[in-house]
């Protein structure tokens, strides 16, 4: 196995929330993951954090994997994909959660696709008055933006502090 290789591996890992396939070296992480919560201890939810429901032999209480939150099972049952934290299988989450879930499942469906892939954009570094035509596309391991053009950059996501898309009768990507 390659050096390159061997920091993309993944390993399977079982946590009180599920199975997760996780990368084995943090440097391989992507900066969009998201750590898993600490969960409340169930000493201190004797009731739903939404609905204020007892919890009893009959009300179980469930956590939610995203926020670590108790909830009864009115409260806490959609499962819902959650690939920020690696699960393998969709996760139960509560409804706030979920929602929140959903609609990053739907932004990295679509914009994370467009981004791998790359698209060509007119970019403008720095100070510089000049703009270059490069397709820009994020790296396999999501951790830095690719911008090839006449110029090749690599800038690593952290390093980017904000981002200003400017539409000048072109259509970006285009």
């Amino acid at each position: 196995m390659s050096g390159c290789e061997a920091r993309d591996a993944k390993k399977l890992v079982r946590s009180a929330s599920g199975l997760r396939m996780v990368p084995e070296h943090r440097s391989a992480r992507s900066p969009f993951g998201l750590d898993e919560p600490p969960w409340v201890p169930d000493k201190e939810c004797p009731r739903c954090m939404q609905c204020d429901t007892k919890f009893d032999f009959i009300t179980r209480k469930h956590h939610c994997r995203r926020c670590g939150k108790c909830f009864c099972d009115k409260c806490c049952s959609k499962k819902v994909p959650l690939p920020r934290m690696c699960f393998v299988d969709p996760v139960r989450q509560c409804a706030e959660c979920a929602l929140i879930s959903q609609k990053e499942t739907e932004f990295y469906d679509k914009q994370l696709k467009v981004l791998m892939n790359g698209a060509t954009f007119f970019v403008t570094l720095g100070s510089s008055d000049k703009s270059e035509l490069m397709v820009c596309r994020l790296s396999n391991n999501q951790r830095y933006l690719v911008l090839d053009g006449d110029s090749h950059y690599e800038i690593e996501i952290i390093q980017i502090s904000t981002v200003q898309i400017l539409t000048e009768g072109f259509t970006p990507g285009g």
